[in-house]
């Protein structure tokens, strides 16, 4: 059993001296193979398409880390929104636990950006431009010459004009097209930390497809490495059916063997290079190259399909299906509660914040006419993209509001703040501290109420 298990040691992309292993994985085609290009070619206009795509003159995403500005679906947050981003961070978290459980990694090998990046777009151009995986073996192995340094400086070239395509597609999310568009535009002297940034994003992706490549999903990324903690032997994954198709044999009449004729090339088109006869493995991103090529091998020696499929360990050893269990119920009603959170935080999450404070150390005044007068402090978030007029107007008891300096204005995204007076007949002040309730308005519309208190004489009865 210990040797059965040996290969998990080490990883496949590293030899016994610690060096690289160049992984050439062959070109796949197949069912699913069409499948997910289909599905990469949605998420990638989706992907592009979308720092272009406005609501009421807003992006549909925007996360200005620089400026904490941030727009989902056209409605601008900001950093007083934090609780609601801590929700939707739990809620992703939760969904994606609850995922794996279920799923595996059918996001690693279907929508995570760095496999549809490097399957669909890098390696279809080097396939273009090099041939299949032989042809990039000789050609690496050849000496250099002109063949050679046109093909590298082709395929290189393209590669870098790719990646600063996807620096500037990510600097749209965090700058917004406008400015993006200015970037591009103008000189670098005009723009020059802008441009610096762009070329170390563009660098950063080039260095990635071209050079680390599947090392992101080995190495880097922790999700794969949750899978021994997340997923159980229910959990659906890239399988290989070991009960039917061991014993592995080439085809030989007379001799009985499992349904594997050991043609290898499931391994030949893995692109982390992994044999998964041996089980599951954290370099698997479930990318279904493997189930494409056995299908086609499975025809040619008329036996069934699906000796390598997506099925669960139970399911192999056992001919069980994925049964609703206790840790996927949890998880659900977890995910569940959440998502009720978030939607309920999304719907009451108010446009402006005001906050009111009687002014400290400062005691009642006495005004000529015989009125009592209290002075506070107001502050208002502003969490829209439109300037706000701001009107306070006393709800009980009656009395009236003066705004020091006149009219308080509350800037698109900012922070307003001033200072009012309450003045109030002392016939609605009949204890030492009064509870008062204050409407806070933009444009007529009450936008909230605040509670506060008001501070009468000493020889007002009690409180």
């Amino acid at each position: 059993m210990a040797d059965k298990e040996k290969f998990r040691d080490s990883v496949s992309t590293i030899d016994k001296e610690g060096k690289r292993v160049w992984v050439f994985p062959k070109r796949p085609k197949g069912n699913l193979y069409r499948w997910r290009t289909a599905v990469s070619v949605v998420l990638l206009a989706i992907l592009f398409g979308t720092p272009f795509v406005k609501i009421n003159g807003q992006p549909l995403l925007l996360l200005n880390i620089l400026d904490r500005k941030f727009v989902v679906f056209g409605m601008p947050f900001w950093p007083q929104d934090f609780y609601i981003f801590m929700v939707a961070t739990l809620t992703i978290v939760v969904f994606v636990v609850l995922f794996t459980v279920v799923f595996g990694r059918l996001w690693c090998g279907w929508a995570c950006p760095q496999t549809i990046f490097m399957e669909m777009i890098f390696r279809k151009i080097e396939y273009l431009i090099e041939g299949d995986a032989n042809a990039q073996r000789k050609l690496n192995a050849a000496p250099m010459s002109a063949e050679k340094f046109f093909k590298k400086a082709l395929k290189h070239g393209t590669f870098f004009v790719l990646a600063v395509i996807l620096a500037n597609t990510f600097l749209a999310y965090i700058i917004g097209v406008e400015e993006l568009k200015e970037l591009v535009t103008s000189s670098p002297g005009e723009h020059l930390t802008g441009f610096i940034v762009m070329l170390l994003f563009s660098a950063a992706f080039y260095w990635v497809y071209a050079f680390f490549r599947e090392q992101i999903c080995t190495m880097v990324c922790p999700y794969g490495r949750l899978q021994g903690v997340l997923l159980d032997k229910e959990s659906i994954v890239v399988a290989y059916d070991f009960k039917r198709g061991e014993p592995r044999a080439k085809m030989k009449k007379g001799e009985k063997a499992g349904d594997c004729v050991d043609c290898n090339l499931c391994v030949d088109v893995c692109p982390t290079g992994i044999d998964i006869r041996n089980g599951t493995q954290l370099e698997c991103v479930n990318c279904t190259a493997c189930i494409d090529a056995c299908n086609v091998v499975m025809d040619k020696v008329k036996r069934p399909r699906g000796l390598i499929r997506y099925d669960s360990y139970e399911g192999i050893e056992k001919g069980t299906r994925l049964s609703f269990s206790a840790r996927i119920m949890g998880y659900s009603a977890i995910l569940l509660i959440l998502l009720t959170a978030l939607i309920l935080l999304f719907t009451n999450r108010s446009a402006l914040d005001a906050t009111v404070l009687r002014t400290p150390g400062i005691l009642f005044q006495e005004l000529p006419d015989g009125r009592l007068s209290n002075l506070y402090n107001i502050k208002v978030v502003n969490k829209t993209f439109e300037e706000k007029p701001i009107e306070l107007q006393m709800i009980s008891p009656k009395g009236e509001i003066e705004i020091i300096g006149g009219t308080l204005i509350a800037p698109p995204g900012s922070l307003a703040e001033s200072s009012f007076f309450i003045k109030l007949d002392k016939n609605v002040v009949p204890f030492r501290v009064t509870p008062v309730l204050i409407a806070v308005k933009s444009n007529g519309i009450i936008l909230e109420e605040i509670k506060s208190s008001f501070l009468g004489p000493v020889h007002q009865k009690g409180r």
